[in-house]
């Protein structure tokens, strides 16, 4: 039977039209399983706990429980790696952060591109670090530190929570802007890293303040500076290190990322929910309590960040002549 023209092009774009609607419906499913979000650290670092906050509202909001997985190891590099190797199909995230800028430059095998193979989602949280020491080191600011280190080359060893993290390269900035030598000593996330700074078995740490600000409330640790380019709301009498070192300024950040091929329905999908988890009042103060601010934009302001972050970043790697394999 011959259709007449005016029906046959009606079929033909309701066909042609078919799989956009197809994803569109399946977008709107999402998510029909549990769904896993990697975390390159061990639990109870910075990275995990914006995870786990992030998670559970997905998880409220979504009707799918959104379990987070830490797989330590790497600079986060086995993590990533890990979503990298997923299935594109929005089941599999990754708690991103400034790790992932450092060791595009920091390592010189890895076997993916983050740029290539990874597809930002959203930003989380911009994260305040604090330039902590034990309480009986000499040093009570910042000036005193760096004559101290000055007068000991060589002789102080500062903590990380892994080669190539936000900490890491927040330490490796000060020492090229303040002109001085230290050893840097990394663990595998912020827990093992404080447990031996509270011990004074290491005599510093540039520590995420979400993870250590309960420690500096108590005394257990002593804060030097934070490392903001202005004061922290949260720990208003401690200065920034750039009060006294110009121009000192390093913040690390987290977000989601998702594998290169993720369906953009869904990459938006996800972007619209955990937009609104950050909109939340108890999720805005609950960052807050912890030193960090919310980090509110679209899938592609997230991908310019990332962007200018791997630039930034990997001078700080070249200058410093860093290398992690």
């Amino acid at each position: 039977m011959k259709l007449p023209r005016r029906q046959f092009l009606s079929l033909a774009t309701i066909a042609l039209g078919a799989p956009a609607l197809s994803r569109v419906a399946n977008a709107q499913a999402y998510p029909t399983r549990p769904v896993r979000m990697l975390v390159g650290f061990a639990a109870g670092g910075a990275p995990d706990i914006a995870a786990r906050l992030i998670a559970q509202w997905l998880s409220e909001r979504l009707g799918q429980q959104f379990v987070v997985e830490n797989r330590p190891g790497a600079g986060g590099n086995i993590a990533t790696e890990a979503v990298v190797d997923a299935p594109a199909d929005g089941y599999t995230l990754l708690m991103a952060g400034l790790q992932n800028a450092v060791n595009t430059t920091l390592y010189q095998k890895l076997k993916f591109d983050f740029a290539r193979d990874m597809a930002p989602v959203a930003g989380v949280s911009h994260e305040n670090y604090g330039m902590e020491v034990h309480p009986s080191f000499p040093a009570k600011t910042v000036p005193e530190f760096i004559a101290y280190a000055k007068a000991n080359p060589g002789k102080l060893n500062m903590a990380s929570p892994g080669n190539g993290t936000g900490p890491h390269m927040a330490g490796e900035l000060f020492k090229i802007m303040a002109g001085v030598d230290m050893v840097h000593v990394p663990y595998r996330g912020s827990p093992p890293a404080l447990t031996d700074l509270l011990a004074g078995q290491v005599q510093l740490m540039f520590s995420p303040l979400s993870s250590s600000i309960e420690y500096v409330r108590a005394g257990k640790l002593r804060g030097l500076a934070v490392t903001s380019a202005t004061r922290s709301d949260v720990l208003p009498d401690l200065p920034t290190v750039g009060e006294y070192v110009a121009g000192y300024q390093a913040t690390g950040w987290f977000g989601v990322c998702v594998p290169r091929k993720t369906p953009a329905e869904i990459v938006d999908r996800l972007n619209r929910e955990i937009n609104a988890g950050l909109a939340d009042s108890k999720i805005k103060a609950r960052f807050a309590d912890l030193g960090a601010t919310v980090f509110v934009g679209s899938p592609s302001d997230f991908a310019k960040h990332i962007a200018d972050e791997t630039e930034k970043w990997g001078k700080v790697v070249r200058m410093a002549n860093l290398r992690a394999d």
